[in-house]
């Protein structure tokens, strides 16, 4: 199966079935993602105890590549420690724009590998990073976030796409 063939069969299946969908009762941290140019609207809570996210869930109105991606990312990040996630949101954010390549670099992303290609597709990069931006503003205690303008916390990675 090539790599294409893969990340169609991942967002499918993440997009029908999405893993962690849903909101926590009693969050210890929550924030809210916007990608104001195409609409994806997420919302993310965490139970977080020490330094480790002991659980986490997703909720919202997304396009299938936004929901795919938080849905991995939540099963990725549960039973972490808050540095082990923020790692992956650097390594995530960084294969996605092309900054970083999995198949070169040594990683932690595993599975969360077949979102390489969306660093070829300009247009969808904000869609599959919108979940990890608002995670990043989640553990940061930052009630929102958003793809665009001065709330973009990453814009001098991502650049305007």
């Amino acid at each position: 199966m090539d790599s294409k063939q893969l990340y169609q069969e991942v967002i499918l299946d993440h997009n029908r079935k999405p893993r962690n969908w849903g909101r926590l009762d009693s969050p210890s941290h929550h924030a809210e993602g916007l990608n104001p140019l195409c609409g994806d609207h997420i919302w993310i809570t965490l139970e977080v105890s020490g330094e480790q996210v002991r659980n986490v869930a997703f909720e919202g109105q997304s396009c299938a590549i936004c929901k795919a991606s938080a849905s991995m990312m939540t099963t990725n990040v549960k039973g972490k420690s808050v540095a082990e996630v923020e790692q992956l949101i650097r390594e995530f954010r960084d294969m996605a724009t092309g900054k970083l390549d999995v198949t070169q670099e040594a990683n932690h992303l595993g599975r969360l590998a077949v979102f390489a290609g969306v660093k070829d597709l300009p247009s969808r990069v904000k869609c599959a990073i919108l979940p990890w931006h608002t995670l990043h503003a989640a553990v940061n205690q930052q009630a929102s976030t958003s793809t665009e303008g001065e709330q973009d916390p990453f814009a001098e990675v991502v650049g305007k796409q």
